[in-house]
């Protein structure tokens, strides 16, 4: 099998064309690509951490021209490469390798200089569940590296959890806090996640492929396969994306190794400030800690992505909150200070509230204390209040009457 992609622009639509030939036929499909590869530059340089250390300014050695390379170069280098999945090669993958050394030459020289931000992250949870470490390229195709990614589908991260798979292994969701924004904690998610895929596939391509698209839907394509469990055999019974997820994961793994031999370079990246974390364990505002400890708020927010509303809520549960190290013992020396900080400002939530009040409640507290008429015989409730100069209906509603009647001997309440 083999197959040529047909020209369209990449940033114009989300998915390409392609012809494949297969037994000597021909026939057209769409492949979508993965949503990383529509990121425009703009957007991954937006991030906090891109804009603070990432130094468009300096020049490098990235040149426009694309050496061309046989295929058989290029099965060379992908069988020379120190990984335990399988890197095959074919025309699909070809594509995307030429994506990513042409058209996405900047997002390339991006993704090497924001690796020094999140590989050692990837590196650390992937080795210690004893995982091919190529796989931290993965989020290189689900995210583009960009922390604050969200999927039309509502995955988040820099791994793009879903929701319930995020929750399913341990990371918190809810109004205030998602943890699926959280690169370390995400990290350590999603490597038990391919621990476990790994368990019932056996076969990692089948891994990241159930990791796009989900178990379901491979086992799906498994069965309409006649149970063969290759991904390149179940290919056709995959997806859109899906179809693209593996080829495009192993030209990134391509990329990410051979990008001296594209002539690309990685943007020049300053050393990123050191940081801590510390616990919180009452609800704390970002602006009371930028106003405090003098973190720039941007930064504050790079470092803690996971909480959505600048909010801590530390009432809850014992929260993280990281800071760059000169301000953990400023923060430590001043932390009542900083809690009770704008508190009344900033936290309009109220404890508790007390319940609008009646007519009734409204006539005790202006008029003070009620009298008591002994109701005696002939006596009507209309003449009652006449007397005492109020409405029939207040009589009423002070002591809980539906009508006018009234007994010889009982007691109005009245309130003058």
């Amino acid at each position: 099998m083999f197959a040529t992609f047909l020209a369209a622009p990449l940033h114009a639509q989300e998915s390409v064309n392609v012809v494949i030939n297969e037994n000597g036929t021909q026939r057209e499909e769409t492949i979508d690509l993965p949503r990383s590869m529509t990121y425009p530059l703009d957007s991954l340089l937006n991030d906090w951490k891109a804009k603070t250390y990432i130094d468009l300014g300096k020049d490098c050695s990235t040149s426009h021209e694309n050496p061309l390379f046989s295929d058989s170069i290029y099965i060379d280098r992908l069988s020379r490469m120190p990984v335990i999945m399988e890197m095959p090669y074919n025309e699909i993958v070809r594509k995307f390798i030429d994506m990513y050394a042409t058209r996405l030459r900047n997002q390339v020289a991006f993704m090497l200089s924001a690796c020094n931000f999140y590989m050692p992250i990837f590196e650390k949870a992937l080795d210690a569940y004893d995982l091919p470490l190529e796989l931290k390229y993965l989020p290189i195709i689900e995210s583009a590296l960009n922390p604050s990614a969200v999927s039309r589908a509502g995955a988040a991260g820099l791994w793009q959890f879903m929701l319930q798979t995020g929750k399913l292994y341990g990371l918190e969701s809810n109004s205030l806090v998602d943890e699926r924004r959280d690169p370390i904690k995400a990290t350590w998610a999603a490597a038990r996640y391919l621990k476990d895929l790994y368990g019932i596939y056996n076969d990692w391509n089948l891994v990241i492929a159930a990791y796009n698209c989900g178990p379901g839907t491979i086992n799906k394509a498994i069965r309409r396969a006649g149970g063969k469990t290759d991904y390149w055999a179940i290919y056709n019974y995959l997806p859109r994306e899906t179809r693209g997820y593996v080829p495009a994961f192993i030209a990134a793994n391509y990329i990410m190794s051979y990008y001296c031999k594209h002539n690309i370079c990685p943007m020049e990246t300053n050393i990123p400030e050191a940081t801590d974390t510390i616990q919180v364990s009452r609800n704390l505002h970002f602006e009371q800690i930028v106003d405090i400890c003098h973190v720039p708020m941007d930064e504050l927010k790079s470092l803690n992505p996971q909480y959505k509303r600048s909010i801590i809520p530390g009432d809850s549960k014992p929260q993280t909150l990281r800071l760059p190290m000169n301000a953990i013992s400023t923060f430590i020396d001043n932390q009542d200070t900083i809690y009770n900080h704008r508190q009344a400002e900033l936290f309009k939530n109220r404890r508790t509230v007390s319940v609008a009040s009646s007519n009734t409640s409204k006539a005790v507290a202006g008029n003070g204390k009620p009298i008591y008429y002994k109701i005696k015989n002939g006596d009507t409730l209309g003449g009652i209040a006449q007397r005492y100069g109020v409405s029939v209906s207040k009589l009423r509603s002070w002591n809980g009457l539906r009508g006018n009647n009234i007994r010889a001997g009982k007691t109005l309440k009245i309130y003058k």
